[in-house]
């Protein structure tokens, strides 16, 4: 009877593992703070420099 009881750290390995399995929210575009939430400070820090040498780059050659 005791043989099926899992521990704390099982239970929660087992949720994390289901979690993995079903899309997060952000896959369906539902805001930008999931995007950054996922990228981390470096994917953020690329993606604010792609956008900044984007603007610049359209802004010189399409003036």
């Amino acid at each position: 009877m005791g043989e099926n009881k899992e521990t704390p750290e099982e239970k929660r390995e087992r949720l994390r593992q289901e979690e993995l399995k079903n899309p997060s929210s952000s896959i369906h575009g539902s805001g930008l703070t999931d995007l950054v939430g996922s990228l981390g400070w470096k994917g953020t820090g690329i993606i604010i420099l792609v956008l900044v040498v984007g603007f610049i780059i359209y802004a010189v050659f399409f003036r």
